[in-house]
């Protein structure tokens, strides 16, 4: 795979002499054989994962590693109260969506209640990638156009139409003709700069589309801009880019897949931060702790506008099973408060490695919003060191911390455990880094 590509960062390479478990290195073989190298491993010395609870995976010998990335499992590894629902659904009935069903309706009202009133309408599907490639369907049908814009190391899924607007596969997976990128939006300026900054890049991006005879069908952005590196802040930038794509006559799609179940902190939604309502939202795996549903809510006439040219059956997007569980985690981000956890953690969080950076000059930047944080680091110049990012993130495997890595030049640490994550898992994580950043 190309170096350029997401799927490169915090990858294991099989010429590494680093693996001295016998047992690693039989399933390393093995995992070759069957997913050639295609499906890329984590970490120098890659880690064989039995179970896990909470915060906390375990390997092969019982030994513990604290979870600081994983977000798909958002109110912790197999939840007591998730697994029960799943359980008892499926004990009593698994079916797709052409039956009628008070399980799956109970749900999507209850998940339609934490948007905007303006976002009435959904439709279940199966993954994130799913729900973007459908989005991108309802977009086309309501515009009448078909051109893109995304940021320039976004990452959004991996069919066909979804890849063709992923710029993060890398030069091997060329962009589709319909679409544009766009600079994430720049860190440490004032508010009213990045705003404008951002939307002065959509509308060159749309006037290229327009030259080229395309007409403008919409901008998917993740309102954390997690592949591109996390910009988070300041709150409310995204406004100027929403009104910029609406004044255009496009569609506004959130990708919620990372940002969204109160992941930021701010709410429910990372759009919320930004006091916008999209025309679109698309969202993932964390709605179902894992389970395969996913979900696209529309503005009604977006969803009138599909409906009119297009059926949509999905054979078991929003099953019984995946819908009893995504209104458990429902409970259970109500009723442990993980949303102000979020906001509270992530922000204790931030503070320590703000610690870390004004006694380290390696870390050039500490952004992100509640428990999805992104540490910058650099060289002695301020430039991308890639090498010392990787440094960290093997040494925290090594201490049994699992974190990865981020943006363009994989220099910026990706931090999104899931969201019961204490003070205390704060101090590990902290504790560890500080220690490998005295010994490099």
């Amino acid at each position: 795979m190309s170096a350029d590509s997401m799927l490169a960062l915090n990858t294991y390479d099989p010429a590494s002499a680093a693996v001295a478990d016998p047992t690693i290195r039989g399933l390393i073989e093995r995992r070759q054989r069957i997913f050639g190298a295609a499906v890329p491993l984590f970490y120098e010395d890659p880690v064989h994962i039995t179970r896990a609870e909470g915060v906390w995976l375990y390997d092969h010998e019982g030994r513990a590693y604290l979870d600081a990335y994983n977000n798909v499992p958002s109110v912790g590894h197999c939840h007591p109260r998730v697994v029960d629902a799943v359980a008892r659904q499926a004990a009593q009935l698994n079916t797709h969506t052409r039956y009628l069903s008070e399980v799956v309706y109970a749900y999507a009202e209850r998940l339609l209640a934490t948007f905007p009133e303006a976002l009435s309408n959904l439709l279940f599907t199966s993954s994130g990638t799913e729900s973007v490639d459908l989005a991108l369907r309802m977009a086309r049908y309501h515009t009448g156009g078909a051109g893109f814009i995304v940021t320039r190391f976004a990452y959004h899924g991996h069919s066909t139409a979804v890849a063709e607007i992923t710029p993060a596969f890398g030069p091997g997976v060329p962009l589709g003709v319909h679409v544009r990128t766009v600079p994430a939006p720049p860190p440490g300026r004032s508010g009213e700069d990045v705003s404008q900054s951002f939307a002065a890049g959509i509308e060159q991006a749309i006037a290229d589309l327009r030259r080229h005879g395309i007409r403008f069908a919409g901008a998917i952005f993740d309102s954390i801009f997690s592949s591109d590196g996390l910009y988070a802040d300041p709150p409310g930038f995204l406004r100027a880019a929403a009104e910029t794509v609406r004044r255009h006559g496009g569609v506004y799609i959130a990708d919620e897949v990372q940002p969204g179940f109160g992941r930021t902190g701010a709410g429910m939604w990372g759009f919320s931060r930004h006091g916008i309502t999209p025309d679109l939202v698309v969202m993932g795996k964390p709605m179902g702790n894992g389970m395969p549903i996913a979900a696209v809510v529309a503005r009604p006439e977006l969803m009138a506008s599909f409906s009119e040219r297009s059926g949509y059956f999905n054979t078991f997007g929003g099953n019984t099973v995946c819908c009893a569980a995504a209104s458990a985690v429902l409970d259970v981000l109500r009723d442990e408060r993980l949303i102000e956890r979020s906001a509270q953690v992530g922000q204790y969080l931030k503070d320590g490695f703000e610690r870390l950076q004004r006694a380290d000059a390696r870390i050039g930047d500490v952004r992100g919003a509640g428990l999805y944080l992104g540490v910058e680091i650099v060289d002695q110049a301020g430039a991308p060191d890639t090498r010392e990012a990787l440094r960290l993130v093997n040494g925290l495997r090594q201490r049994r911390i699992l974190v990865s890595t981020c943006a363009a030049a994989g220099n910026v640490l990706k931090i999104r455990p899931p969201l019961p994550f204490s003070t205390e898992h704060c101090d590990l994580l902290l504790d560890a880094a500080g220690q490998l950043l005295a010994a490099g």
